[in-house]
């Protein structure tokens, strides 16, 4: 007979000697759920903090060590452990700072969970499983969960250029779209928003039945290009940011952005994404800065079945993107380089399909290429340099 020991009322004993108070956060905009297992008890405790408030998360914490100290005679530090989410790094900034608490930050996804198809799912639940986690962790157990390495203010504070300047390009591209649909619909299709002459244009336009444009449609396209105007002076503000901060490293021949400025395809825009997305990062080997770019391949093997399910695309979305893109530019502006040659070996004059499912192993071949050349000075293979 089989007994379901998945439930929320299961009583579980849970024995540890690592000597210390296990403590989870179950994070949301208004509640913090406090999970903890202190050392002589065999039953978890929950306390609920109203959300942003340090001084009650403190103090919740201090009247865990009191009474864990009253039971054992001992005050004992925490080990607490959080998921990455909304809430950021800031929490995790201010419990590190305390030398009697050792905090974690887990990549959600990384958690073991039950695979039933309706499984139960509560911040009680979710905050046992983190303790159990986190005790798993703390125990040596190989691969329980992957741990978020929290980058310093200085690196946190570099994505936001790259990622500022993508979020006003898509919507610069919205409203240049929008422009051109609301004219298309009137039969026009030479106009052009982003010519500095926009206005002086705007001003000539005749429909496809020549008549001049209506007095609300033409005060809706000047909206819509004052609009513009002033995402194109955000770009341009953006840009000077990413320039000088290129032209700080560019003194050090030896500095990640200007290394990657040498090789040929390489331009600002992708040398300044590909160190602040990821090789800004230390890895241990290749198989580290791929899987961070979500570039790993997915095998699924069971006994006779072989099968490959395709990139992982659990990593970091921008910097997958853009070696995606930086591939397809490889391979036009470096065409004699080794990898542009086992490109063209591995797909020959096979159709598009080929070429696409080859172009993400050449992502990945590039990007591990690019970190040794970057962090260990080997050189790719056949790469051309650009002239100073």
């Amino acid at each position: 007979m089989l007994l379901n020991t998945d439930g929320p009322n299961t009583q579980t004993a849970i024995r540890t000697n690592l000597d210390a108070i296990f403590a989870s956060l179950e994070l949301s905009k208004s509640t913090w759920l406090v999970t903890s297992l202190s050392p002589g008890s065999e039953k978890m405790s929950f306390h609920s903090v109203k959300g942003g408030d340090i001084a009650g998360l403190f103090a919740r914490f201090d009247a865990l060590r009191q009474k864990a100290q009253a039971r054992q005679g001992k005050l004992y530090p925490l080990v607490v452990i959080q998921e990455a989410g909304l809430d950021g790094f800031w929490i995790e900034r201010v419990l590190a700072a305390e030398s009697w608490i050792e905090s974690h930050v887990v990549d959600a996804a990384s958690i073991a969970v039950t695979r039933k198809r309706r499984r139960v799912k509560t911040d009680r639940i979710d905050g046992e499983t983190l303790i159990r986690t986190l005790m798993a962790y703390k125990r040596g157990e190989p691969r329980v969960c992957s741990m978020v390495k929290v980058p310093n203010l200085e690196a946190e504070d570099r994505l936001r250029i790259c990622r500022e300047r993508k979020a006003l390009v898509a919507e610069r591209i919205a409203h240049n779209n929008r422009i051109k649909g609301l004219l298309f619909n009137q039969g026009i299709r030479d106009y052009e928003p982003l010519c500095r002459d926009r206005r002086k244009q705007l001003e000539g336009l005749r429909t496809g039945d020549g008549r001049p444009l209506s007095q609300h449609l033409k005060a809706q396209i000047e909206r819509e290009l004052d609009r513009l105007e002033l995402l194109l002076g955000q770009i341009k503000a953006v840009e000077a940011e990413r320039d000088a901060l290129i032209a700080e490293q560019k003194p050090d021949q030896t500095a990640p952005m200007t290394v990657l400025l040498a090789l040929k395809g390489i331009g600002t825009e992708f040398a300044a994404i590909l160190y602040a997305e990821g090789l800004f990062r230390q890895f241990g080997n290749r198989r580290q800065i791929a899987a961070y770019a979500g570039l790993a391949p997915s095998p699924w093997q069971s006994g006779t079945i072989k099968q490959e399910q395709g990139v992982s695309k659990a990593g970091n979305p921008r910097l997958r993107t853009t070696m995606i893109q930086l591939s397809w530019l490889w391979l036009h502006h470096q065409p004699d380089s080794a990898l542009t040659r086992w490109f063209h070996v591995r797909t020959g004059k096979g159709a598009l399909r080929s070429k696409k499912v080859a172009i993400v192993a050449l992502a990945r071949k590039l990007l591990v290429a690019l970190w040794k050349y970057v962090h260990h000075g080997i050189v790719i293979e056949g790469a051309i340099v650009k002239v100073a």
